[in-house]
């Protein structure tokens, strides 16, 4: 069932888009991936709409942990009722990111399987783009470290704004100590760094092609989050440097 109605259709639009590229594998899996991804958008926004509710309703949340000290109990039900007043539902987004998941494996298997050999469903394929021959790995770095950067974009992006507060960020290390939201978002927050340095260690494993679809995914990515949530964390970062207001 996967390979009949995920996999098989995802291939076969890989040859039809090789083909009518000018046999063009490069081209063919940036448009490929661009389609999926578009595609994927109904399921994506109602994920990302949620998460910049919830990051707005930070300041609140904030106060209802004053207000309610270590009592846990009402704390998580206020919690639960202010998520209720404003239409939140914290579990909610599970389902958008599983369908994202089959996806984007689907879509990963079929490059690979591609690449593995220069072979596109029986066809041979011509994996040369640019300076890049898609079936091997990049030598040159260059698509593993823009992959590994553009990441790392995407990752300070998703990280809600805070102030620039030293006390403030004392602060949230020990109330993350007591609430679980909080250790959650500190354990976001360790990721922001790591994920961009995997991203790179595993590109440079892979065949360029599959680098180029990373690359291309996470710059649709990167440029979704700022479109539906803004540049988040981000925003602080480049103020920093001075860039931007």
């Amino acid at each position: 069932m996967y390979n009949t109605y995920i996999y098989q259709p995802i291939l076969n639009l890989l040859v039809w888009l090789y083909q009518i590229g000018g046999n063009n594998l490069g081209l063919a899996i940036i448009l490929l991936t661009l389609i999926i991804r578009t595609v994927m958008i109904p399921f994506v926004l109602p994920s990302l709409k949620s998460a910049a509710k919830m990051a707005k309703l930070k300041p609140k949340l904030d106060e209802l942990k004053t207000k309610h000290g270590k009592d846990q109990k009402a704390l998580s039900e206020a919690q639960l009722s202010l998520y209720k007043e404003h239409g939140i539902n914290p579990t909610a987004g599970c389902l958008p990111y599983i369908v994202q998941f089959v996806f984007l494996i689907a879509l990963y298997r079929v490059f690979a399987n591609s690449l593995q050999n220069g072979n596109l469903n029986g066809q041979t394929v011509n994996t040369m783009f640019y300076w890049w021959d898609l079936k091997l790995k990049d030598t040159t770095y260059a698509l593993p470290l823009l992959s590994g950067a553009l990441q790392l974009l995407t990752s300070l992006a998703i990280l809600p704004a805070v102030e620039d507060n030293p006390e403030g960020r004392k602060e949230l290390k020990k109330e993350a100590k007591e609430d679980v939201a909080e250790m959650a978002q500190t354990m976001q927050q360790q990721m922001v760094f790591m994920m961009p340095i995997m991203t790179v260690v595993f590109a440079l494993q892979f065949p360029s092609g599959l680098a180029l679809y990373w690359v291309v995914t996470t710059a649709f990515s990167f440029v979704q989050q700022i479109i539906i949530s803004g540049p988040g964390a981000l925003g602080g970062y480049l103020k920093r440097l001075g860039i931007g207001r």
